[in-house]
């Protein structure tokens, strides 16, 4: 594999097995038919510069509404490409299964796609692929 040239896109990542995994494994995790214990999960998705390859770290779990992903771990070699999380509250009890006000607010800030799973799928949030480039230090693109 070559090194890569670019960020992938919000569809390139949904579409990796890495990142297909980890979204259903924090979709699990989230406890979505659980209407005392579910919270939102998620984490951050990193590209290896020298293979091209998808990482995914996980944050720490959160609350119902809220998971706090401001300040990816920094790892040599890895930069943050994207990140995701769950939205496990019921349409059927009013909750928003897309992007909140404050995921728009943060992603745009971020600048990496955020994708958020949801009992009708998954949404997208923020730019379509990493702001400027593969530059711009390992952690949010500055």
């Amino acid at each position: 594999m070559n090194s890569p040239t670019r960020p992938p896109t919000a569809d390139e990542l949904l579409a990796d097995p890495v990142v297909q995994q980890a979204l259903e494994k924090a979709w699990i995790d989230s406890l979505p038919n659980d209407p005392e214990s579910r919270h939102e999960e998620g984490g951050w998705i990193y590209m290896d510069l020298e293979m091209g390859l998808l990482i995914v770290r996980r944050a720490m779990p959160s609350a119902r509404a809220g998971i706090d992903l401001t300040n990816p771990p920094v790892a040599s070699g890895l930069v943050v490409v994207g990140k995701f999380h769950t939205h496990p509250n019921p349409i059927s009890e009013g909750w928003n299964p897309g992007p909140s006000a404050s995921d728009l607010t943060f992603d745009e800030k971020h600048g990496v796609p955020d994708l958020i799973r949801s009992e009708n799928g998954v949404h997208f949030s923020g730019p379509p692929s990493r702001r400027g480039g593969l530059g711009g230090g390992p952690g949010y693109p500055s």
